[in-house]
């Protein structure tokens, strides 16, 4: 969109991604990350992928005892394929995502596998709208829909609510990795997703250490079509 500003750009990638996962985008999703199977391969491959990064990050957490009755906000939650989980380790999790029938979904989800679903609070809401304080915030495949200068505000937002740790995944931007999204086998076409943004680990970290953390943990997750570059920053005083 030539002669248009970051803020013009951000608000229509949000427009974007709000409208995608309210309509076409939220059966396919659903799928992705439900165990039904009826997904091509692509599509098992991408759930697969997806799990290796909610299965990274939980190990992190179970590892350090911070899901036994600490706040986390898992923003950008989707279906809960990590609010869940978190909620069962014992965590009061908070989780938002910009769609409402995500939300719902997430909500559905939660009502059928845990016992005490009050463990973990449900709502609509634009990521940057995010606001308390948590022990830990965590933002997971929600970066790739935003680029550069948008990602940067969404991590300062998300680092002012978080006590202690901040963790993140983002689509590296590597010379391979982008020569792979332009043929068509990094994501699926447009008909299918949103904008697709990648990011240097090296913006990411600097955007981080700009809110004062330090990178404690990394992991790369890496299937044929899922691609995804996770980082757990604390806060530098506990580094």
């Amino acid at each position: 969109m030539t002669g248009t500003n970051t803020t013009d750009r951000g608000t229509d990638d949000k427009t974007i991604v709000r409208d995608y996962f309210n309509s076409t985008g939220f059966e396919r999703w659903r799928r992705i990350y439900g165990t039904t199977a009826e997904v091509n391969k692509v599509q098992r491959d991408i759930r697969v992928g997806h799990q290796q990064t909610i299965d990274t990050v939980l190990a992190w957490l179970q590892a350090d005892g911070v899901t036994t009755g600490q706040t986390i906000c898992d923003v950008g939650c989707g279906v809960g394929s990590l609010s869940i989980p978190l909620a069962k380790s014992g965590a009061r999790v908070f989780a938002s995502d910009i769609s409402e029938k995500m939300v719902g979904e997430a909500q559905a989800r939660a009502q059928q596998e845990l016992s005490n679903n009050s463990s973990v609070t449900f709502s609509v809401q634009d990521m940057d709208a995010i606001a308390g304080s948590y022990h830990t915030v965590i933002c997971l495949d929600v970066l790739i829909h935003y680029p550069l200068a948008d990602a940067v505000q969404t991590i300062s937002r998300l680092a002012a609510s978080s006590e202690e740790r901040l963790i993140l995944s983002f689509a590296p931007k590597t010379p391979l990795l982008t020569l792979l999204k332009k043929i068509g086998e990094f994501f699926p076409g447009p008909s299918k997703t949103t904008r697709a943004y990648q990011h240097t680990e090296r913006d990411i970290v600097a955007a981080l250490q700009a809110e004062g953390f330090a990178i404690r943990r990394q992991a790369m997750t890496s299937t044929r079509f899922y691609f995804s570059r996770v980082l757990e920053a604390v806060r530098e005083r506990n580094a």
